[in-house]
C-alpha cells in the first residue's frame, strides 16, 4: 500500500512538472505581467502576478487576469497598467460589452476633436461602415450631433469653473482678436494658471464675437465680462496683449476702474507680447534689404503659378541632384520668420533658381543681393530660436524672460555676428527698436521734445521677479543682467534694489493674504472641556506658549526671502524643472512657492490666443462658413479642452476602456 502512495506521489509530482515547464502558445498581451510558469494549488493552475504575487485560475480564460492587471493589483506601476489598458481596446475581446451612452458620448468628443463638420453624418456609407462594427447603434441626425456637442461644452465648463473658482492662485490671461472668413469680428481669451499639484494649465475660456470698432473701451468691457460670467475677477493677476494702442488702451481702463481687484493696484497687469517685439524688432531690420527679399519672393512666386513652370524647376533640382518640390514656399509679409524660412528654402536651391532665370530670362537678384540674404540669415536663426522659447504656451516661459532680452543684446552688439556690412546696419535699427521696448535702464529725455517713455513698454518688473523665482538664478542674475546694460557700477546696484524692493512689496502682500485665509479658514478648537476647568486651562497656556514661541522664532530667525536668498543657487541643467522644484519646495518656503506660482504663469506671448484663431479657422472652413459664433465657441473651447498631452492619448479613456469589460474576482 505504502509503495503504491509512494508511486503516486512520484507520478504527481511528475505531472506537475511537466505542466509547469511545458510552453504554452499565448496570444493574449496579458501573459507578460504573469510568470511563465503555472503552478498547480489543490489541483487546479493557476497564474502567478509578476507584480504582487498573487494567485489567479486560469480554467476558464483570461478573463481574471486581465481584471487584476486592469483594476486590482497594487503593486504594478501606473505606466504599465496604462500600457496594457491601452492594448485591452484594439481587441474585440469575447467579454465586450456595448455601452450605447458611452459610445455616443465618444463619438461626440472625436467630433469635436478631429474637426469633423456636423453635414458628414448624412454621408450614406457611414451608417453601413459602423453596423459592420456594431448594428446596435444607430446613427443619429447632425442635429443632434450638434446638440450634444453643445452640452458636452457646457458640462466641461461647469467642472472648469469649478476648478478655477476654487484656485488658490491668481490667473494670467491672454487676448487677442481676429476676423473671420464671416467677416465677424472674434476675441479670444485664454487662461494660464498653476494649480496646487504645481502643475501648468491653460484653457481657452472665451472665443467670442466682438462687434466693431474694437476700441480699448470695448476690449475692457470683454475682459471683464469674462472674468464676471467665470466668477474670477478676483483672481486675475497679468493680461498678456500685443502692442496695439488700443490694448494699452484696454489695461488702463482696467487699472482705473477695477484695481481693488488686482495685486497691488494692478501695478504690473499689462504685459506686453514678446513674440510681436521680435516680430517688430526683425521686420524693421529687414527693411534693409526688402529689395533682395522682394526679388526673390517674385521669383518663388513666378515658379509656383502654374505646375508647368514648377515641372521645369524640379527637373533643373533632379539634374543637380537636389529634391523636387510639391510647392514653393512663400512668405507672409506680417511673419518675418516665414520670411526667414523662403530665404532659407531660396538659398538652397539658389543654383536651380539660377538656372531657371536663365532660362526663363526672369528677374533674379543679383549676386551682391544673394550674399546679404545669406549673412542674414544665419544672423536671424538666433531670433528664430528666441521666439520658438516665448512662444511656448503649455508651460512656463516667465522666468525665461531676461535671458531671451540679454541672448537678443549679445546678437546685436556681439562684432563676431557682425560679419557683413548688412549686419551692422541690421543691427544698428533693430538695437534703437529694442531700446524702446525692453531698455531697463531709465534715462532722462536727452531730447526735450521727445516724449517720455510711457510706463507700459518698460521692463515689466513682473518678469524681473518671474526670473528671480527661478532658483537657478535668484539676486545673481538680476546683478549679471544689469551689469550688462547701465555703464556704471552704481546703476547695476539701483537697478536691483528697485526690482528686489518690488519683490518685498510683493511678499509682504501675500503674507496679509495668507493670513487673512488661515484666520478664516483654521477657526480655534476647544474641544468639549468647560471654562474654568483644569484641562482647559492647561490647553490654553500650551496654545499662548505655541503663539509665543512663534512670535519669538520670527524674531529670531530669518526671514523666508533671506532664506531664500541665502542658499545657494540651483545647479543649471537643461532637464531642471523649475515647477517640480517648488513642489518640494512649498513646506519650505510657503509665501515664496505662492508667490512662483503666480509669476511663471506668466506667458510671454500671446500665442495662446493666436491658436484659437487658427483652430476657429479651420472649423469654419468652406462647409461650416454658417456656423453660428456661440457655436464656434463652443466647438474651439471644448477641442482645447479636450486636449491630451503627448504620450497619453492612448489612455484617454482608460475608464470607459476598463467599464466595457466583465470583472472577474475569482482571486485566492
Amino acid at each position: 500500500m505504502a509503495t503504491s502512495e509512494g508511486e503516486g506521489s512520484e507520478s504527481l509530482d511528475s505531472m506537475v512538472e511537466e505542466i509547469t515547464q511545458v510552453p504554452h502558445t499565448r496570444r493574449s498581451k496579458v501573459w507578460e505581467h504573469y510568470e511563465p510558469n503555472l503552478i498547480i494549488v489543490d489541483g487546479d493552475l493557476k497564474a502567478v502576478c509578476k507584480y504582487c504575487g498573487v494567485q489567479l485560475q486560469t480554467k476558464f480564460g483570461t478573463s481574471s487576469l486581465r481584471s487584476h492587471i486592469a483594476d486590482s493589483c497594487r503593486s504594478i506601476e501606473d505606466v504599465c497598467r496604462k500600457r496594457f489598458l491601452s492594448t485591452m481596446k484594439s481587441k474585440r475581446e469575447a467579454f465586450f460589452v456595448f455601452d450605447l451612452k458611452v459610445c455616443r458620448e465618444l463619438m461626440v468628443k472625436f467630433c469635436i476633436h478631429a474637426e469633423i463638420p456636423f453635414l458628414k453624418f448624412k454621408d450614406p456609407y457611414l451608417q453601413p461602415w459602423i453596423d459592420s462594427m456594431q448594428p446596435a447603434f444607430q446613427l443619429i441626425g447632425r442635429h443632434t450631433i450638434r446638440d450634444d456637442a453643445k452640452k458636452m461644452y457646457e458640462g466641461m465648463k461647469k467642472d472648469i469653473e469649478v476648478e478655477l473658482q476654487n484656485l488658490d492662485s491668481r490667473i494670467c490671461l491672454t487676448s487677442d482678436m481676429w476676423t473671420s472668413s464671416q467677416s465677424l469680428g472674434y476675441m479670444s481669451i485664454t487662461a494660464h494658471y498653476i494649480n496646487e499639484e504645481f502643475n501648468y494649465k491653460k484653457k481657452i475660456i472665451s472665443f467670442k464675437e466682438i462687434k466693431y470698432p474694437h476700441t480699448g473701451y470695448a476690449i475692457e468691457e470683454a475682459i471683464v465680462g469674462c472674468l464676471t460670467e467665470w466668477g474670477i475677477r478676483g483672481k486675475l493677476f497679468t493680461l498678456t496683449l500685443d502692442n496695439a494702442s488700443n490694448n494699452t488702451c484696454a489695461c488702463e481702463e482696467l487699472i482705473k476702474y477695477h484695481k481693488h481687484e488686482l495685486l497691488l493696484e494692478g501695478q504690473h497687469l499689462h504685459v506686453r507680447c514678446c513674440a510681436h517685439i521680435l516680430n517688430i524688432l526683425v521686420q524693421d531690420g529687414m527693411k534693409i534689404i526688402h529689395g533682395a527679399i522682394d526679388k526673390i519672393h517674385e521669383l518663388l512666386k513666378h515658379v509656383d503659378s502654374s505646375p508647368a513652370r514648377l515641372q521645369d524647376f524640379n527637373t533643373i533640382a533632379t539634374r543637380m541632384g537636389l529634391s523636387t518640390k510639391n510647392g514653393i514656399y512663400l512668405d507672409v509679409p506680417t511673419r518675418w520668420n516665414s520670411t526667414w524660412k523662403m530665404l532659407v528654402e531660396a538659398l538652397k536651391y539658389k543654383s536651380v533658381l539660377d538656372s531657371y532665370v536663365g532660362q526663363k530670362l526672369e528677374i533674379s537678384p543679383s549676386e551682391q543681393e544673394w550674399k546679404k540674404a545669406e549673412a542674414i540669415c544665419e544672423f536671424l536663426k538666433v531670433f528664430e530660436e528666441l521666439t520658438l522659447t516665448v512662444s511656448a504656451h503649455r508651460k512656463p516661459t516667465a522666468h525665461k524672460f531676461l535671458p531671451v532680452v540679454l541672448c537678443i543684446r549679445h546678437a546685436l552688439k556681439d562684432p563676431g555676428w557682425q560679419t557683413h556690412d548688412v549686419l551692422k546696419e541690421l543691427a544698428v535699427v533693430m538695437q534703437t527698436k529694442l531700446d524702446k521696448y525692453w531698455d531697463p535702464e531709465e534715462k532722462e529725455n536727452e531730447e526735450p521734445n521727445r516724449r517720455r517713455k510711457s510706463k507700459e513698454i518698460e521692463l515689466n518688473v513682473a518678469l524681473v521677479i518671474a526670473t528671480f523665482l527661478d532658483p537657478r538664478r535668484k539676486e545673481d542674475y538680476l546683478y549679471f543682467f544689469y551689469s550688462k546694460v547701465p555703464s556704471n557700477e552704481e546703476l547695476v546696484s539701483r537697478q536691483v534694489d528697485i526690482a528686489l524692493d518690488w519683490v518685498k512689496k510683493y511678499v509682504k502682500e501675500y503674507e496679509l493674504l495668507a493670513a487673512s485665509s488661515t484666520a478664516f479658514s483654521t477657526p480655534p478648537s476647544h474641544g468639549n472641556t468647560t471654562i474654568g476647568s483644569p484641562i482647559a486651562g492647561k490647553r490654553k497656556l500650551e496654545e499662548e506658549f505655541a503663539q509665543y514661541k512663534s512670535r519669538r522664532r520670527s524674531r529670531v530667525h530669518k526671514s523666508e526671502l533671506d532664506t531664500y536668498l541665502d542658499e545657494s543657487c540651483e545647479e543649471d541643467t537643461l532637464d531642471f524643472d523649475v515647477l517640480g522644484w517648488w513642489k518640494k519646495s512649498a513646506v519650505k518656503f510657503p509665501i515664496l512657492s505662492a508667490m512662483a506660482r503666480d509669476f511663471l504663469a506668466i506667458p510671454l506671448s500671446t500665442v495662446a490666443s493666436e491658436s484659437a484663431f487658427s483652430c476657429g479657422g479651420t472649423i469654419l472652413g468652406d462647409t461650416r462658413s454658417s456656423l453660428a459664433p456661440e457655436m464656434l465657441q463652443a466647438l474651439v473651447c471644448a477641442k482645447d479642452w479636450l486636449f491630451i498631452p503627448k504620450g497619453d492619448e492612448g489612455i484617454a479613456n482608460d475608464k470607459d476602456i476598463k467599464d466595457r469589460y466583465s470583472r472577474d474576482s475569482a482571486i485566492s
